[in-house]
């Protein structure tokens, strides 16, 4: 059994990225991509950003800025370029992703779906905007304003550990 030299792990390892980045199907954060990857194959997070780079600049992967967020998602050259070199991934590699892609994609899924953050405004004022978001859409906004960073706070990680529940409350009063 010969053993893979380092350019051959490294193609493997640029495939595999082209691989989640099609299963994803969806826009992703690099630190929601390098924590696909990372469940599936020992990568250098280093190593992980350079092939990144690299798929980036030879067109196969996109890379734009939403709400102030850098998103990366696979560009039609990407997808031409996958079907080519599909073969080179391995098997139990291909395997460890399916396995571990759908517990890491719901838990994307949850961490994406509510937002909130505030901006100060001013020394005792800070603008507050928490969002229910579903397929990179924003289903539903509300902002409001707070009179201390700590009441700012405490509004913001209410709706983030709350807004399942508070998101129908409000929907429900306001169509009543």
């Amino acid at each position: 059994m010969k053993t893979p030299n380092n350019n051959e792990v490294l193609a493997e390892n640029k495939v595999l990225l082209l691989y989640i980045l099609d299963n994803l199907n969806k826009p992703v954060t690099n630190d929601e991509l390098y924590s696909i990857v990372s469940s599936s194959v020992d990568l250098n997070y280093f190593v992980f950003q350079q092939i990144l780079i690299d798929l980036i600049k030879a067109k196969y992967v996109m890379c734009y800025t939403n709400e102030n967020k850098k998103l990366y998602q696979l560009s039609d050259s990407g997808k031409n370029t996958l079907a080519l070199t599909i073969d080179i991934l391995p098997g139990i590699v291909k395997l460890q992703v399916d396995t571990n892609f759908k517990d890491k994609i719901e838990n994307i899924k949850n961490e994406n779906s509510i937002t909130a953050e505030y901006i100060p405004k001013s020394e005792n004022e800070y603008e507050i905007l928490c969002k229910v978001i579903e397929n990179n859409e924003s289903i539903f906004e509300i902002k409001t304003f707070a009179y201390s960073r700590e009441q700012a706070q405490k509004i913001v990680d209410n709706w983030k550990n709350n807004a399942n529940k508070l998101y129908p409350k409000i929907i429900n009063l306001l169509t009543e």
